[in-house]
């Protein structure tokens, strides 16, 4: 819910700050697009994947605050997004609840730690492979958001349409990738609150760092479609977690259905 779900989301961030900074007539389509298609892509295609690979079983504790503040995180910005833009006050509405899904998350696994693995590697090595890793991200995320809106300008589309596809998709490979092996592995929790941790902090963390730095316009058919479909996709997610406390192989091939099925509405 925290580290891995942070960490996977770096690309996000990257991705999102570089499209304000970089600044257009479509600034911030990017970002926003990013940020809705990839809690998307999270929920449908990422946990779809994994529970084809094996069922996830759903942990009962936290469950209530963990979903309660992913679902919190997506009212709230739909709520914000029906004013037309993304402020810095608001920005600062989603940090404070970043800041306070943190301090309730922190004291609740301090309670019960589980044992893990830890690697073992001295202080210079770390930052060695902290600063190394956060070099890639940022190089990635520039040729990103370069090749997205070279392909937004050929393929005739929005910005914002990229970013809820191929850029969203993208920058979700981090969580594809941590949860298909925490599947594999059975680390079935670890697994799902990678996707519900990234869900969190793409809003509260994401967008309210990225609107700091420079106010968004939201573009209207993010507030008219897209926000509706990251709000439906988050109750299915809640609905499978909550049938026998797992989510079952044939939910996962329904959640890639409904992925594949908003992928074509975007196309049309």
């Amino acid at each position: 819910l925290t580290v891995v779900a942070f960490g996977t989301s770096a690309p996000e961030l990257a991705v999102s700050v570089g499209d304000v900074i970089r600044g257009s007539d479509e600034a911030g389509a990017i970002a926003l697009g990013n940020v809705v298609g990839s809690n998307i892509a999270n929920i449908l295609l990422i946990v779809g994947v994994s529970a084809l690979i094996a069922p996830i079983a759903v942990g009962k504790r936290g469950f209530r605050q963990d979903m309660g503040f992913m679902i919190g995180a997506t009212v709230l910005f739909m709520a914000i997004a029906a004013t037309g833009q993304l402020g810095r006050t608001s920005a600062l509405a989603l940090l404070f609840g970043l800041t306070l899904f943190l301090i309730l998350s922190l004291r609740r696994t301090d309670a019960d730690a589980p044992e893990i693995d830890t690697p073992n590697l001295s202080v210079p090595i770390a930052l060695l492979y902290f600063a190394g890793g956060l070099l890639i991200t940022l190089l990635g995320a520039r040729f990103l958001v370069k090749g997205a809106i070279g392909l937004a300008e050929d393929m005739g589309v929005s910005q914002a349409v990229i970013g809820l596809t191929i850029v969203a998709v993208g920058t979700s490979l981090p969580e594809l990738v941590t949860s298909v092996l925490a599947a594999r592995r059975g680390h079935s929790d670890v697994a799902l609150g990678n996707i519900v941790g990234s869900n969190i902090f793409n809003i509260f963390g994401i967008l309210g760092a990225t609107a700091m730095v420079k106010p968004i316009p939201i573009p209207a058919e993010i507030v008219a479609y897209d926000n509706w479909i990251m709000l439906g996709a988050s109750l299915v997610l809640i609905g499978a977690c909550v049938t026998h406390w797992r989510i079952s192989r044939r939910e996962g091939a329904v959640m890639l259905g409904l992925y594949g099925a908003y992928i074509v509405s975007l196309a049309l």
